[in-house]
């Protein structure tokens, strides 16, 4: 088994109102066990589509997965869709349906509706995974040696199908080559200069061994993934094959193992026995979030204050009402007080400030939208950045402005 194609089934999909996470997760969880998505589609629930769609499935893969589409009443289409496509038909499966009812029990309702008992009739060529969280059971079918595996659509029950199931009997059903794979971190050079500089490394790298550029805001990471039999040995390729790189781009690495750059300021924290805390205002508490959404991050992060408020920026941070008239509350002089005032504030020994205009409109003070202004005071040094991004949309500017000052402030670690 090499190829898989994943099908996402549901017209809230097309629409845009629910976006499609289940398929970056299924794809990610698959290629570490040596199986490599080769197509992706989103279809609307329709049983000729469903049908059309697996059928091109096939032809391109040796695994289909479906998410989506399991509704819980008799006529639902996918179900239909798949019992024709396997000339089968779908019938009351009793362990499927004693399963259910002791779902539904342990969830304090002892009476199984008759919608939700219809969840049990499936294909009767299916193998069945059972659901332990949530009432639409996962599907497998089997023909010609390629597999077909229909799961819900709801995240929280995808994941533990795939992990706790799915994965498991692929690698036990099939030999798979390992996959393993390195992140290498570049800043401060940009991705057509980068490619220049590390060609001659590149053009020699084993045959196993794919290099993918990933920029990330203003930094590129280099994705390196080898494909073998034994593990340990690919672990090691990848290694030495990352060392190669230090002679000549070593300066701008700031990671070889993490992918995230919170993870990777986090390691740095750790190692440092440094602190950290922010004071936020257009970016509205998006660096906090970041920052504690690594585990551990209690050890180093201190805490977090967003001021979206001019006032709050004197009140909570004393920032100085006469810095604010002379020269406005989105200004270096402001962002600068705003660090000081949280480092006091926290007891930290870093400070992160922020204060811009994320948009749709010009700021309080006119300011143009797109501009920000931040601050990254280490102990008693402070260093304040200017970015103007009017390109960008209020989501997006957050998100890039959040993780450009991570990265500033690694770097800034980094040099120390």
């Amino acid at each position: 088994m090499q190829n898989a194609v994943l099908i996402t089934i549901g017209d809230e999909i097309l629409s845009g109102n629910t976006v499609d996470t289940n398929s970056n997760f299924i794809a990610t969880e698959l290629k570490n066990i040596g199986v490599k998505v080769v197509q992706i589609f989103t279809i609307s629930d329709d049983i000729e589509t469903i049908k059309n769609t697996l059928k091109s499935a096939f032809e391109i893969g040796d695994l289909v997965i479906t998410t989506g589409g399991l509704g819980p009443t008799r006529d639902d289409k996918t179900k239909k869709a798949l019992a024709e496509f396997f000339h089968d038909e779908i019938a009351l499966d009793e362990v499927t349906f004693e399963h259910l009812k002791g779902y539904m029990e342990r969830r304090g309702r002892t009476e199984i509706l008759e919608r939700n008992r219809e969840q049990a009739f499936v294909p009767t060529k299916s193998t069945v995974f059972q659901n332990h969280y949530g009432t639409a059971p996962c599907m497998m079918m089997e023909e010609n040696g390629k597999l077909s595996f229909s799961l819900p659509g709801v995240p929280y029950e995808v994941k533990p199908l795939i992990k706790d199931q799915i994965v498991p009997y692929l690698k036990e059903k099939f030999s798979l080559n390992y996959i393993s794979t390195r992140i290498v971190s570049v800043v401060g050079i940009p991705e057509s200069i980068l490619a220049d500089q590390i060609e001659d490394w590149e053009l020699a790298l084993p045959e196993n061994l794919a290099l993918s550029y990933l920029p990330v805001g203003t930094r590129v990471k280099l994705r390196l993934t080898a494909t073998g039999t034994d593990e340990d040995k690919l672990l090691i390729q990848l290694d030495d094959e990352i060392q190669k790189l230090f002679p000549i781009i070593g300066e701008n690495i700031i990671a070889t193992s993490e992918d995230k750059i919170e993870k990777i300021l986090g390691e740095i924290l750790i190692q440092q026995k440094m602190t950290v805390s922010t004071a936020e205002s257009c970016t509205g508490g998006e660096l906090s979030l970041l920052m504690t959404s690594v585990p551990g991050s209690s050890n180093y992060f201190m805490g977090g204050i967003v001021t979206y408020a001019t006032q709050k920026k004197i009140d909570l941070l004393h920032v100085s009402e006469g810095t604010i008239e002379r020269f406005t509350v989105v200004s270096e002089e402001v962002s600068r007080e705003m660090a000081d005032g949280c480092q006091n504030l926290f007891k930290s020994d870093i400070s992160i400030s922020t204060t811009g205009v994320a948009g749709p409109g010009k700021g309080e003070d006119g300011k143009d939208i797109g501009l920000v202004y931040y601050t990254i005071k280490v102990k008693n040094q402070s260093e304040t950045f200017k970015l103007f991004l009017p390109h960008l949309e209020r989501k997006d500017f957050v998100y890039f402005v959040s993780q450009k000052i991570i990265q500033d402030l690694v770097g800034i670690l980094i040099r120390k």
